[in-house]
């Protein structure tokens, strides 16, 4: 009997998360990355206990540090909450983990067999009955997984009035290596956040998200933030001189829920279904989510009934994830007004531990369905 075969367009997290999800259920897969190498950019990704239930359940081995205490704070260093790993462990079931992005996909990566990965293809088209339209040729299959990216080119195609729109900050990230790692922290001031999570091998994954107008660049993104917030608390400063490269982004988000993630044989995945903004670190989560659900119904049903129960089970939880994550924005980092920035300082430091620690307990305790490993069939 021949193997159902899929294409999957995009080779991040989402993509590859797809494909292994598929691969694992007898599903003939082929990537097609459009860049001539798997790359990612000099970041970290918390992995929130969701994501890693998914990872687990695709059978991806990667090496996650688990966060083991820390706080939130104000600019000068002053505890406004803490952080409490045990607390978390109990209200979440596992500790919250975060990986440098590029050793993310490496596992993923290597949980595939190599000739599934095609790199340097340009997919210029695909169309619901099956086909994708490459920069050399078309090519067919049973079922095609869109995950490539924010400004998905087949999102555009098939949704045309969906609309990406500015989150309403920008974020600077980067990681940088110190001989003792600190814990996991989040300062709030007005209108900023600086988050600092710390990673394997001495290294430290953080960011500085601004409110502010969309489009503004800096010759020095370095000089720019050492000048800002030199004078913040430790170790702020020696993360901002130790890094080598420091990216800066304007934070988007899909502004426009679709009305289904599904379109004939094409499954809309990830960021190309439902983009969100950072503030609840849960865009990549989402997407390993998403493919675990879609892999359980294609093992299990007809390309139709697969496609049905995955935008039946994820567009609604994507869509609620995404709006709190809004909501999580402008309660922090977007939050500028001094008056409403100084409740908030007051209000948190009236919280006990154990209420910190369950924030975001409702979408962290998912559970995935269970896969059924299948041994590939041959055409």
């Amino acid at each position: 009997m021949a193997s159902r075969h899929a294409l999957v367009v995009g080779g991040g997290i989402g993509g590859l998360a797809a494909a292994i999800g598929l691969h694992r259920v007898g599903w003939q897969v082929t990537v097609l990355e459009r860049a001539s190498e798997l790359t990612a950019i000099g970041a970290g990704i918390s992995l929130w206990p969701n994501a890693q239930r998914a990872l687990a359940e695709l059978g991806v081995n990667a090496r996650i540090a688990p966060q083991s205490g820390g706080g939130l704070v104000d600019w000068r260093g002053r505890r406004l909450a803490s952080w409490d790993a045990d607390a978390f462990v109990r209200s979440h079931g596992l500790p919250l983990g975060a990986i440098h992005r590029a050793k993310l996909i490496e596992a993923l990566r290597s949980a595939l067999p190599a000739e599934s990965l095609k790199t340097g293809v340009e997919v210029t088209a695909a169309e619901p009955s099956g086909i994708v339209r490459c920069d050399d040729g078309e090519l067919e299959a049973d079922l095609i997984v869109a995950a490539d990216g924010i400004n998905s080119p087949i999102r555009q195609q098939l949704f045309p009035a969906a609309r990406v729109a500015y989150s309403g900050g920008a974020a600077f990230r980067g990681i940088a290596k110190l001989p003792l790692s600190p814990s996991l922290s989040t300062t709030w001031a007005a209108g900023t956040e600086i988050g600092i999570l710390p990673l394997p091998d001495d290294e430290v994954y953080w960011w500085v998200c601004e409110a502010r107008p969309a489009g503004i660049g800096h010759e020095d993104n370095r000089a720019y933030l050492r000048e800002k917030y030199g004078r913040w608390h430790e170790p702020i400063g020696q993360l901002i001189d130790a890094t080598p490269e420091i990216l800066r982004h304007d934070l988007q988000h899909l502004a426009t829920p679709l009305p289904s993630y599904v379109r004939g044989k094409i499954a809309l995945l990830g960021d190309s279904a439902h983009a969100m903004p950072p503030f609840l670190g849960q865009g990549g989560c989402q997407a390993l989510e998403d493919a675990v659900v879609l892999a359980e119904h294609a093992g299990k049903s007809t390309v139709e009934a697969a496609l049905r129960g995955y935008d039946t089970e994820r567009r609604p939880r994507t869509q609620k994830v995404t709006k709190a994550s809004m909501r999580a924005g402008a309660s922090g980092p977007l939050l500028r007004n001094p008056a409403a920035v100084a409740l908030r300082a007051a209000f948190t430091r009236l919280l006990p531990s154990a209420v910190t620690t369950r924030i975001g307990a409702s979408v962290s305790r998912w559970e995935p369905p269970k896969l059924t490993p299948v041994p590939p069939r041959t055409r």
